[in-house]
């Protein structure tokens, strides 16, 4: 609706996959809740006798509340101000002027401007070329929303030793409540908590189980 207001009931509920019964329910609701403020035409200034368009910053004398509301009310009457914001920085307001001509402008600066309530300070800026003036509100459609970021997985625990070995390295882990140790150190101490008999006696197995060198025999020539 803020491409076109022009669009039919149906061709907007055509468009977001609606029946035209519930998209008039929705259009009345955003209405009646201030969301759609009214319905307008963009009628191009230099067209109707208005090129000239000024950026004025203002600074009052005070912030009283009775001055801050008469200069406002002042504003707002006055057709040629088409827009005022109240500001923080150097300025306490900044207000946008359309004239036909600068010889207009300056007959609006001396007869308006400088005799609005509490004006102290008045510095002009004309405009040499409007890059983008937009009116539609940065509203996303149904389809054009963000999607939700990826989630990450958690890193995977790292391996643990299989086997024997590896069964007591765990029991040794989950007593002593510390980080693992690696892999050669876990062997290392395994073998140190041997007892001397039982390396003895693995030696020994070693030594019995080494094969015997195989002896040539040496022949005499016939």
């Amino acid at each position: 609706m803020q491409r076109d207001a022009r669009q039919t009931l149906q061709q907007i509920a055509d468009t977001v996959g609606l029946s035209p019964t519930p998209c008039w329910r929705r259009i009345k609701a955003m209405e009646d809740a201030g969301v759609i403020r009214g319905y307008s035409a963009l009628v191009d200034r230099t067209q109707v006798g208005l090129p000239l368009l000024v950026v004025v910053e203002v600074n009052l004398s005070q912030h009283s509340e009775e001055l801050v509301q008469g200069f406002e009310r002042a504003v707002a009457a006055e057709p040629a101000i088409v827009r005022c914001l109240s500001t923080t920085g150097q300025a306490d307001y900044i207000l946008t002027v359309m004239m036909r001509d600068i010889a207009a402008y300056e007959r609006f600066l001396h007869a308006t401007l400088f005799k609005l309530p509490g004006v102290t300070h008045v510095r002009s800026s004309i405009v040499l070329k409007e890059v983008k003036a937009e009116v539609r509100l940065p509203v996303a459609a149904p389809g054009e929303r963000e999607a939700p970021a990826p989630r990450q997985r958690p890193p995977a625990p790292p391996c643990a030793p299989q086997g024997r070995r590896g069964h007591r390295a765990a029991q040794d882990l989950k007593k002593n409540r510390g980080s693992p140790a690696p892999f050669g150190q876990l062997m290392l101490s395994n073998r140190e908590q041997e007892s001397p008999s039982a390396r003895a006696s693995v030696r020994s197995t070693r030594t019995r189980l080494k094969p015997a060198p195989t002896r040539l025999r040496a022949t005499q020539p016939a």
